[in-house]
C-alpha cells in the first residue's frame, strides 16, 4: 500500500483543483501550502473537509491539491468535489454516501456573460424620464 495515489479532479465556477490522496495522518496541503495559511476562513476548511468527515476517513489519508483560478471559496468547493472524487477510487462503496451528500456532484452555476447595451450581465444603464 506504500506509494499508492488515489487522484480526484474537482472543478467550481473557473476554479479547478487536482486532488492526490496517500494513505497517512490526515495533513492536507493546498498549493505547497498548509490548509490553515491557504484558506483563511474556517468555513472553507469545514467545506474541504466535509467528504472526509461524512466517510468517517479523517486522518487516514494525507492530502495533496493544486488549485487554479477563482476566488477562494470556489477554490474550496472544487478542492470538496476532487477529495470526493478521489475517495471514490479508494473505495467505491462511498459512492451512495458522497452522492446523497451532494459532493459528487458538479455545481453548474457559471457567472453569466454580460450583455451589449447593459453594463453588466442584466444591469442596464439608469432611466431618466426627463
Amino acid at each position: 500500500m506504500a506509494g499508492t495515489k488515489f487522484y480526484g479532479t474537482g472543478r467550481r465556477k473557473k476554479s479547478i483543483a487536482r486532488v492526490y490522496l496517500t494513505p497517512g495522518t490526515g495533513k492536507i496541503t493546498v498549493n505547497k501550502r498548509d490548509i490553515d495559511d491557504y484558506f483563511g476562513l474556517d468555513t472553507l476548511k469545514v467545506i474541504v473537509r466535509q467528504p472526509l468527515v461524512a466517510t468517517e476517513t479523517d486522518g487516514k489519508y494525507d492530502i495533496l491539491v493544486n488549485v487554479k483560478g477563482g476566488g477562494y471559496t470556489g477554490q474550496a468547493g472544487a478542492v470538496r468535489h476532487g477529495i470526493a472524487r478521489a475517495l471514490l477510487e479508494v473505495d467505491a462503496e462511498y459512492r451512495p454516501i458522497l452522492k446523497t451528500a451532494g459532493y459528487l456532484t458538479r455545481d453548474p452555476r457559471m457567472k453569466e456573460r454580460k450583455k451589449y447595451g447593459l453594463k453588466a450581465a442584466r444591469r442596464a444603464p439608469q432611466f431618466s424620464k426627463r
